[in-house]
Formats: C-alpha cells, sequence, structure tokens
C-alpha cells in the first residue's frame, strides 16, 4: 500500500522514541510481584525478642477469646457484615495462630525515645542478638528490620552510630547472614541528602561485613509538608525515593507528625483527616509504576481495657466497651485505607491484630463475587472489552483484577484454591502475576 513517509524519514524520530521510552519504563517498571505485607508492627527495639511475633499473636488471639469470642460477637465490634462474620471470624483466629505478624519494626525512634547513649548503645547490640536468635530459630516475620532516628543535624550522629551497632552485631551473630526482607526505615525524610546518606552508608557497610552488594534496602517516612512540595513549588516525593540509588522499596506516611506539621489540633489528628488523604493521593502520583510499596500509618487509640483486673460486671462490661470503641475505629481506618488504595499499614497494639484482619478479611470477601465475575468473563473473552453488570471492563482493569486476587490469596482472607476456582485462572497463571502474560497464552 503507497505510503509517504519512507524508512529514513522516521529512523531519527524513531530513536529519540527509543531513548525517551526506555528511560520512562526504567523509571517505572510496575509492580515488583512481591507479596507484601498488610502491615507493619511497630515495637520499641528495647522490648524486642527473637519471639516477639508468636508472643504478640497470643496476646491478640486472648484478646480475641475475651472480648469477642463469637462470630456475632465480632461483627457487633466493628460492624461486621453478619453474612461474613462466621467465615472472617475462622480466618482470623488462623491467621493469628500461624502467622499473627508479617512485618515487625524493632524502633529506635518514637516508640523508643531519647536515652543516654550508653543505654541505647546496649539496646541495639541486644536488639541485634535477639534478631539473630530469631534467624537462627527461624521465628522471625515474614518481613523486619528497624527504624532509626531521622538523619537531622541534632540525631544524625546517633542514629548512624545505632545503625553501625545493630548492623555489626546482626552479622557478626549469624555469621554474615541477613533475615529475609530486612529493611531500615528512614523516618522524618524531608531532603534528598538524607535518603542519598543513608545509601552511602550502605555502601560503605556492605564490603566491609562482607554482605552481598545491594543487599541492604530502606524505605522512608513522609512526615512532612515540606515531603510533599519543597520549597521551589515542586514535589519532593520522587526525589527522596531516587536518592536512595536502587535501595528504596517503599514509603510510609507517618500520620500524626504530619497532622501537627499542618497544624491540625490533636483532638483532630486523625489517619482519615483531609489533609492526610491529599498527602496520601500525592505519593500514590509521586510512586505509581516505581514499584515500592506504600504503607499507610496507626490508629493512636488503641484497645486497652480500663480494668487491668476487671471483678465486677460494670468493670467486665465497661472493659468490653473500651475495646469494642477502639477496635470499631481501628477497623475502620483499615477500611478506609484499603479504599483508597493503601494495602499497608501500621498496628501498634497486639489486640489491633484481630482488627486488622478481620477488616481486611472483609474488605476483600465482600468485593468477591463482582470481582470473580468480572474476572472470569475478560480472561474468557481475551482482551475483548465485556460488560459484566453495570461495569465496563478494558484491557487495563485486568492487572487490577488479577492484583485484587493476589493481595486477597496473600493476605489470608481467600485460599489459592478459591481464587482458581473463582477466577477461572490456572495455578500457573495465578502464581505468575502478570495479567499481559496470561491474555497471551490464551490468544496463542
Amino acid at each position: 500500500m503507497p505510503t509517504t513517509l519512507t524508512a529514513d524519514a522516521v529512523r531519527h524520530l524513531f530513536e529519540r522514541l527509543r531513548g525517551a521510552n526506555l528511560d520512562f519504563a526504567r523509571r517505572y517498571p510496575g509492580d515488583s510481584g512481591r507479596r507484601q505485607p498488610v502491615h507493619t508492627v511497630y515495637g520499641g527495639a528495647h522490648l524486642f525478642k527473637s519471639d516477639t511475633a508468636s508472643r504478640l499473636g497470643a496476646l491478640a488471639l486472648r484478646a480475641l477469646e475475651e472480648y469477642a469470642p463469637t462470630p456475632a460477637d465480632l461483627a457487633s465490634a466493628i460492624g461486621l457484615e453478619e453474612a461474613l462474620a462466621s467465615k472472617v471470624h475462622a480466618r482470623v483466629v488462623e491467621k493469628l495462630r500461624r502467622e499473627p505478624v508479617e512485618d515487625f519494626r524493632a524502633d529506635f525512634e518514637d516508640g523508643y525515645g531519647n536515652r543516654p547513649d550508653a543505654e541505647e548503645d546496649g539496646h541495639a547490640e541486644a536488639a541485634a542478638r535477639e534478631m539473630a536468635a530469631g534467624l537462627a530459630a527461624g521465628t522471625l516475620p515474614a518481613f523486619v528490620g528497624i527504624r532509626i532516628k531521622p538523619f537531622t543535624e541534632e540525631l544524625k550522629a546517633r542514629s548512624v552510630r545505632t545503625l553501625d551497632l545493630f548492623l555489626t552485631t546482626l552479622v557478626g551473630e549469624t555469621e554474615g547472614r541477613l533475615p529475609e526482607n530486612f529493611v531500615v526505615t528512614l523516618p522524618k525524610v524531608t531532603v534528598p541528602e538524607q535518603t542519598a546518606a543513608l545509601a552511602d552508608l550502605f555502601d560503605r557497610l556492605e564490603p566491609a561485613l562482607g554482605l552481598p552488594a545491594g543487599s541492604l534496602r530502606l524505605e522512608i517516612m513522609i512526615e512532612t509538608p515540606q515531603a510533599i512540595l519543597d520549597a521551589m513549588g515542586t514535589s519532593a516525593l520522587p526525589l527522596l525515593a531516587v536518592a536512595g540509588g536502587g535501595r528504596c522499596v517503599a514509603a510510609h506516611f507517618g500520620t500524626y507528625d504530619y497532622t501537627a506539621s499542618c497544624n491540625i489540633t490533636a483532638e483532630h489528628q486523625s489517619m482519615t483527616h483531609p489533609v492526610c488523604d491529599f498527602a496520601k493521593h500525592m505519593m500514590q502520583v509521586a510512586y505509581a509504576g516505581t514499584g515500592l510499596w506504600l504503607s499507610d500509618g496507626a490508629t493512636n487509640v488503641l484497645p486497652v481495657p480500663p480494668h487491668r483486673a476487671a471483678q465486677t460486671p460494670e468493670q467486665i462490661q465497661e472493659n468490653r466497651a473500651v475495646v469494642h470503641r477502639a477496635w470499631k475505629l481501628h477497623a475502620g481506618h483499615v477500611r478506609h485505607s484499603l479504599v483508597g488504595g493503601f494495602y499497608q499499614g501500621w498496628d501498634l497494639h497486639p489486640a489491633q491484630l484481630v482488627t486488622r484482619y478481620a477488616a481486611l478479611y472483609s474488605f476483600f470477601l465482600e468485593g468477591l463475587d463482582a470481582a470473580s465475575d468480572r474476572l472470569r468473563n475478560f480472561v474468557q473473552k481475551a482482551a475483548q472489552a465485556t460488560l459484566v453488570g453495570e461495569v465496563f471492563d478494558d484491557a487495563a482493569t485486568g492487572q487490577g483484577l488479577l492484583n485484587y486476587f493476589l493481595r486477597a490469596v496473600n493476605s489470608g482472607a481467600i485460599k489459592e484454591e478459591e481464587a482458581l476456582e473463582r477466577s477461572g485462572l490456572t495455578l500457573e497463571e495465578l502464581r505468575g502475576r502478570s495479567f499481559v502474560k496470561i491474555l497471551e497464552s490464551r490468544r496463542g
């Protein structure tokens, strides 16, 4: 067929496009496909033990047995749909017995405080030995790490010393091994130089400790307005992550430092405040397609009963009411995060594990029928747009539907065999995590 443009006429244009396209693909590789933890549990580093995860699980189970022993109790406490109550309750119990904590951070910052140098030195070494013992015993969560102090002028020296002491002791105890999915959290990041400094420290520590290059990874915390917009009025978020030199794997939102920086009074500082939604949406826009995991913050109203040794019926009832109020608040916050596209958050108390998983499971189970119909019909059509009910899907929707099932399976909301039956996928297709590859194989 006749055309006007020759190959020579467009060659230079295509060369320029190729460079730009490849650069874009390098900057935005998309989701890694790795399992993302549904939460991070923070606890003071001075309290960390090799079996902390199982201890927290036992405490969470005790809280569930005391304050929501039946599915109806749990449904009443957090506003769960009655039709899902039995399934959610059973799966929460199973999760708390099998894997109560997915990610834990031994905290040397807000959960630890400022202590004399000798005391923090001792805690850094002790926490490292406990982590090494947990690694040897197989009692660590699937994801684990430490949070150091921020790289401010006042705290940078203390922060670096704690990091050095911890890693030196840990590697010495484990003969050069790091726990799988180990990460260092850098809080209150305000300028790219802080992230770059931590990455530079990793470059020095790895060869000195005999660790493979690139094995130390970091995550940043977005806790100030200046991290959202810098002095020039542009978003600082991309630079804060890029400065990590490929070591940055996640960005966590710090609810209470951020709201305080925005002059929100303590009474109204909440995960659902509009200023938080704005900041988190900025994070989503800045990090979309980069592969970075995003995490929301924590509910700071804890499910702690006021009477430690309740004796009278009135005290028992008050304990139950207080815990249920805190559970309902936490479950609402978890759902708010999930609806907003944040699939990870913080937990600060063992009893919050109950509502973390209950809210998470109900979220996925409530949407399971619709997602199942959409994905099954869509895959069967092999990329032809389909209309299921009143929702129109095209090819861009497929990966999102697949991700729904992957997150539901990874969290324990549904079993892998349920996902296969509901979605119409094969085991290989589900574990392959790529909707494009599913379409290619089915077309072929």
